[in-house]
């Protein structure tokens, strides 16, 4: 589409509205009509309307008042503070509007005014500008990515042609390669070049709109507009692109590939800023089309005695973010306080560590020794406890962030790790404190795992292969030892309604899987080739979130803690979009990290607003409250209405407390076995 500066098209010359021929002279400011002499008396025509006709230089004159909602024959000439809205006379002398201070609407109309003449002015003069600018650097790097393409396909061309015709395999393989990562380059470029000339398209439009609203001097236009100047005012993450080295070697016929010369790894500076276009969760389930995906009932596999189910209950203050057993009778708990405390089942406390940087940390795990690791991503490090004295495995570099961590088998450590945009994951396997592995796309270059806030978890199979829960995907992600994609599970059908949300993972001595489902509020279990086996469920068992597994088979929960609050739905645009029933009753969990909407009687989450990219919330009237959805959310943009009975300030105040009082509180915790 055109992105040709609006200020430099040429202007159309005015016509009649009716006749579409000669030049206006007169102006309806009611119908916001041109009209020439001889078309004035069809317009006056209409009385389905009062209208107001003057020479066209007089048009605008006099605004054109609002007409009230409440009695229609009457026009908004004052504004109510209270209630942000316009009325008419005998609207301030009503009930609802008892005490409330009122305003001359003009005073309010001409301060509406001028702020939108400062917004497009700074969308004229900056944001436009800035977003060309950037729009036009990209062609420049892919010029540049293109001739330093050329520049390493020679050098390999040069260094092949020492070989003999036995090595003409090997050179078309990392040519390919190289190829390969240029392709993909130019795709994150072509993404992030579609996406900014969207937002230019959409910002020309934007400018239109402002000045159609300032020209026509109609109120309703001015009150209805929204300004989107905060939403262009930054622009997206700049990707930096970049191609590896080629490292030539001496001819050794027995390692002939080896020795030829490998290309680098790609720095990790190669991805930032990586741009992804699109919702976050549609887009990393399209990439995993056309691989192996489970989401079907497996034939029923001989399972082992009914596991114990012991849940631990934070009696303290804050979430329980992670559990380990260090044993059949000992486990290690992290939440948010600094402290890491090892429990005996009897819910005493044995021992406790003070993270080294005084954070919390995000995850724990045990080595193959016994000793305990932890993640601090504040910090950036991973830590090793033995003896009670803390030692810093490994420190990130500044654009990565440590997340979920296990220990395996063969005594390394495997991080989850999460850029500092949130744009990208993957798992890093370190050997003592040397980075020995990094897994972040499959083998046609598309991501493994989803993108942005949405938690993972992590852990090693006994066939050594690496499974990781993808909450934002929706998936259990399985890759061998080698990081090569083994399958995807997405869920059972006969026991997931509705969508698949994994959290917690763990495996056990039979190498199956297991994984924490707090949408259908169960346990999933599934073989080690990805087949279903089946579920466990348990009614005193809710919104399960972390796991582990001790070696005499139990499993250790701990659940997401949520308040909970009875809503009905008003219908809104964005309710009919996602095909919510006017008036059906609903179930709002809140929760530490996100509002929740559930079924009624299963209690099934159907929606997941992460606080983080909620834009405001609160109550319209006594009984309405109102929740807008930022665009990064599963929803997409745009408001949603519910109707509360009870527990109004309740619910306000745990949305408060959730949002706002983040504080760190010692936590204490508990642990209850489940009867079968």
């Amino acid at each position: 589409h055109d992105t040709m500066d609006p200020q430099c098209r040429a202007q159309d010359v005015l016509r009649c509205s009716i006749c579409a021929v000669s030049i206006p002279s007169m102006h309806c400011d009611v119908c916001n009509s041109c009209l020439c002499k001889s078309c004035v008396g069809e317009h006056l025509s209409d009385l389905s309307k009062s209208h107001k006709v003057v020479p066209f230089e007089q048009r605008s004159s006099t605004p054109n008042y609002p007409t009230c909602t409440q009695h229609t024959s009457r026009q908004c000439e004052l504004f109510c503070e209270q209630c942000k809205i316009p009325i008419c006379v005998q609207c301030a002398s009503s009930q609802d509007h008892r005490r409330h201070e009122f305003v001359n609407i003009m005073t309010i109309f001409e301060r509406k005014n001028k702020d939108l003449q400062e917004h497009l002015k700074e969308i004229e003069k900056s944001i436009y500008p800035n977003h060309q600018k950037f729009a036009s650097n990209i062609q420049i790097k892919k010029a540049n990515l293109k001739e330093k393409t050329n520049v390493l396909t020679t050098d390999i061309d040069t260094q092949g042609e020492i070989w003999h015709r036995e090595i003409d395999a090997v050179v078309k393989i990392l040519k390919s390669k190289i190829h390969e990562i240029e392709s993909y380059q130019i795709g994150v470029l072509d993404k992030q070049q579609e996406e900014i000339n969207q937002i230019i398209f959409e910002i020309q439009q934007v400018i239109i709109n402002l000045k159609k609203v300032l020209v026509s001097n109609d109120m309703s236009f001015v009150f209805s507009n929204k300004s989107r100047n905060t939403e262009f005012r930054n622009l997206p993450p700049e990707v930096n692109v970049s191609l590896p080295r080629f490292h030539s070697q001496k001819i050794d016929t027995k390692k002939l590939q080896e020795q030829f010369g490998s290309l680098s790894s790609m720095s990790d500076s190669m991805y930032e800023n990586e741009f992804v276009m699109g919702n976050l969760v549609s887009d990393v389930n399209a990439e995993y089309e056309n691989e192996f995906t489970i989401n079907t009932t497996g034939k029923e596999a001989s399972m082992p005695k009914e596991p114990k189910i012991i849940v631990a209950r934070n009696a303290g203050q804050g979430v329980l973010n992670s559990l380990v057993c260090l044993n059949d009778n000992e486990i290690w708990t992290s939440g948010q306080d600094s402290t890491i405390k090892l429990y005996n089942l009897q819910g005493e406390l044995l021992s406790s560590i003070q993270t080294k940087s005084g954070n919390w940390p995000w995850d724990i795990a045990i080595t193959k020794s016994g000793d305990l690791l932890y993640t601090d991503p504040k910090d950036r490090t991973v830590n090793k406890v033995r003896s009670n004295q803390i030692q810093v495995v490994t420190r990130l570099e500044s654009w990565w962030t440590p997340r979920s961590i296990c220990g395996t088998h063969t005594g390394d450590i495997l991080v989850l790790e999460v850029s500092y945009d949130e744009k990208q994951t993957q798992v890093v396997r370190y050997t003592d404190s040397s980075k020995k592995q990094t897994i972040r796309v499959n083998s046609n270059g598309k991501p493994l795992y989803s993108f942005g806030y949405y938690n993972k978890f992590i852990c090693e199979n006994k066939n050594l292969d690496i499974c990781v829960s993808d909450y934002g995907a929706g998936a259990i992600v399985v890759v061998n030892q080698t990081g090569k994609l083994r399958f995807i599970y997405t869920g059972s059908p006969g026991t997931t309604k509705g969508l698949f949300f994994p959290s917690g993972i763990a495996t056990d001595s039979q190498s199956q899987i297991l994984t924490a489902d707090s949408n259908s509020q169960c346990i999933h279990i599934i073989d080690q080739d990805g087949q279903f086996l089946r579920d466990i469920k348990h009614n005193d068992l809710h919104f399960p979130r972390v796991l582990c597994m001790n070696n005499s088979g139990n499993i250790f929960v701990a659940e997401w803690e949520a308040q909970v609050f009875d809503v009905g739905v008003q219908e809104t645009e964005t309710s009919r979009r996602l095909n919510l029933e006017n008036g059906a009753n609903y179930k709002l969990f809140v929760t530490k990290d996100s509002i929740d909407l559930g079924d009624f009687n299963r209690q099934e989450i159907k929606i997941k607003w992460p606080l983080k990219y909620i834009r405001r919330y609160g109550f319209h009237t006594r009984n309405l409250f109102m929740l807008e959805a930022g665009r990064r959310c599963e929803t997409g943009e745009g408001c949603f209405n519910f109707f509360i009975d009870t527990n109004q300030k309740e619910l306000k105040m745990a949305i408060d407390n959730a949002a706002y009082d983040q504080s760190e509180g010692a936590f204490s915790v508990k642990f209850r076995t489940l009867r079968n």
